[in-house]
């Protein structure tokens, strides 16, 4: 199959096509691909939904009180069954993938992320559909390149194609996946990247609306279109207070769910069964809420989609036009928020698969939909704003638990397509995450790649890095040493061959350690104590080693911790058998002309 590509692509060569230009047809594929897969994705979802609006009361009892801890021993037995790498929620797993794995993701992992998300969010579990939908286009897209043979470079721009268009199909949202993937995942927006993400993206959004005939999850009511009123300089404080709202909230909600994940990590037993812990926690929740409100679904279980579009509905608002209304209103949008945030916190940290954008998304429509009413009850705000300001609440939560305001903007913006909305979710968004950055360095996926020990740094620097690998490098040849030489021969053969850095092997040959240039200079400080000193005193043990299919940010964080010149390279698969060095020097020039190359 590698092979096929690389005919077709010096066909397109032959009639003056760009190099690149096969990127542009894969990607137009994967984005049709996602359309049907997102349809798929979606359908039981849907008639889940369909089939609850019609139950009984005693149903209701039995499936709130036993869906989530059933979904989740299912949950953990997929798990089981499926054994996939995981190091945290979906779009964690995908950032690890790219900044570690150059982009290769196992189908295994977008398999068991369709079947767990499916059963945790069917049950019940608060959680949502767009975090699984990016790793099943991502793993979709990573799989595509695999099989083609695809560099390093391309695999992440095919992966960031899948991850785009899952998020244009879901939300009939394409600028906003497009941002998500430029500003979250790949963290690149040069051009070579960008075009083919916005072909999967436009290709995706356009395929799920001739399959569906309708706007994806959700829909926003004609009465909030239709809704009088635009962006006045008398409401700036407002939205800035729902800014700083949103982020304080953002970060409770990212704490919550870090403390809720150590907390299900010390419960005794098998891992597979914390799901199951998980959703009996959920199920104490529920029990709380059906003897508060009675027999009905609690709005905190599923995704929660239909509780956002009636927030965003300014009809819910009208019993609010008397104060003695307000009171019990209030009451209510603040119990339902405590209960999202925390319904989520069990179920995304006890193992439960889902999203986390939907949640997000209520919790913030709650917060704007509480700081509207409670404004309006005061008379600073006109009847009817707080739904306007639950569509603001909403970008605003996105911006300040991802860290990502253009894309808490865009999702929100593309929602409902008015202009007059977007200075207030731009001001509230940018307010959320100066504010969430503030008071917490990590966002709610960065969290879980700190504790794997990746800091994510430059968006250009460390794309550039992540990108290329050890085998992107021509290595130096090894200067050998034997480990019981004396430092008289180690002198000779410095002088005799010009090294510097020597590699000091055993009596088979193996790997022991390594003698460094700034180490030998030290030593012939004193040349009177060399023919007394053994290699075996001059060596060093304690430098990292280097493994040839190691990403170059990896090797230079290993270079930045060892203060040397040169490390040293095994041979894949052996791991005591040197193939060469890796110079500091030799690094920083492939990265410029990487770079070069990414901005010509």
């Amino acid at each position: 199959m590698p092979s096929t590509i690389r005919r077709i692509r010096r066909a397109g060569l032959r009639i003056g096509l760009h190099g690149d230009w096969y990127l542009y047809l894969l990607a137009a594929g994967i984005g049709l691909l996602m359309g049907v897969v997102a349809t798929l994705f979606l359908a039981p979802l849907r008639k889940i939904e369909t089939l609850e609006s019609a139950l009984n009361p005693a149903v209701i009892w039995t499936l709130v009180l036993l869906g989530p801890a059933l979904g989740g021993l299912l949950v953990g037995l997929a798990r089981r069954w499926i054994n996939a790498p995981y190091i945290g929620p979906g779009v964690t797993t995908v950032i690890y993938g790219v900044l570690r794995q150059r982009g290769r993701l196992r189908m295994r992992v977008g398999v068991q992320k369709w079947i767990c998300s499916t059963l945790t969010i069917g049950s019940g579990g608060s959680a949502g559909a767009e975090g699984p939908i990016v790793t099943i286009g991502s793993v979709l897209g990573s799989s595509i390149g695999r099989l083609l043979g695809v560099n390093t470079q391309n695999m992440t721009t095919l992966l960031g194609c899948g991850a785009a268009a899952g998020i244009a199909a879901v939300f009939n949202a394409p600028i906003a996946g497009v941002l998500f993937v430029m500003e979250i995942l790949l963290r690149d927006f040069s051009l070579r990247t960008f075009t083919p993400i916005v072909i999967s993206a436009v290709v995706a959004s356009a395929s799920i609306q001739g399959i569906l005939h309708d706007e994806a999850i959700f829909q926003i009511g004609g009465d909030f279109i239709s809704m009088e009123g635009d962006f006045r300089m008398v409401y700036m404080p407002a939205y800035i207070l729902l800014g700083l709202a949103c982020g304080v909230i953002g970060v409770v909600f990212i704490r919550g769910l870090n403390y809720s994940s150590r907390l299900a990590s010390g419960i005794p037993g098998p891992t597979w069964l914390r799901p199951m812990v998980g959703g009996l926690l959920l199920a104490v929740l529920g029990l709380v809420s059906l003897l508060i409100l009675g027999p009905q679904l609690p709005a905190f279980y599923g995704n929660g989609y239909p509780e956002v579009a009636e927030l965003l509905s300014p009809g819910q608002y009208e019993t609010s036009s008397e104060t003695q209304a307000m009171g019990p209103l209030l009451l209510l949008l603040a119990g339902m928020l405590a209960f999202k945030l925390v319904g989520t916190c069990v179920t995304i940290g006890s193992g439960g698969a889902g999203g986390m954008f939907a949640p997000s998304l209520m919790m913030g429509a709650l917060i704007g939909g509480l700081l509207g009413l409670g404004l309006e009850w005061v008379g600073l705000l006109e009847h009817g704003t707080p739904a306007r300001f639950a569509l603001v609440g909403m970008a605003a939560m996105v911006a300040s638990v991802t860290h990502a305001p253009l894309t808490g903007i865009l999702i929100v913006y593309e929602l409902t397509r008015h202009y007059q909305i977007i200075l207030p979710l731009m001001l509230a968004a940018v307010v959320a995450t100066i504010v969430a950055r503030w008071l917490c360095r990590d966002s709610i996926y960065s969290a879980r790649l700190r504790e794997a020990g990746i800091r994510l740094g430059g968006a250009g620097d460390l794309t550039i890095l992540s990108r290329l690998t050890v085998q992107d490098l021509i290595l130096e040849d090894p200067q050998t040493i034997p480990l019981r030489s004396s430092a008289a021969a180690l002198v000779e053969q410095a002088e005799h061959g010009g090294a510097g850095d020597f590699v000091v092997l055993d009596e088979s040959g193996e790997y022991c350690g390594m003698v460094t240039d700034n180490d030998l200079k030290a030593a012939l400080m004193f040349r009177e104590a060399i023919p007394l000193l053994q290699v075996s005193e001059l060596q060093r043990t304690d430098l990292p080693i280097i493994t040839p299919d190691e990403t170059l940010d990896v090797v230079l964080e290993k270079f930045s911790k060892s203060d040397v010149d040169a490390l040293p390279v095994l041979i894949d698969g052996d791991p005591l058998r040197v193939s060469g060095l890796i110079t500091r020097n030799r690094l920083m020039k492939r990265y410029q002309a990487a770079l070069d190359l990414d901005n010509a």
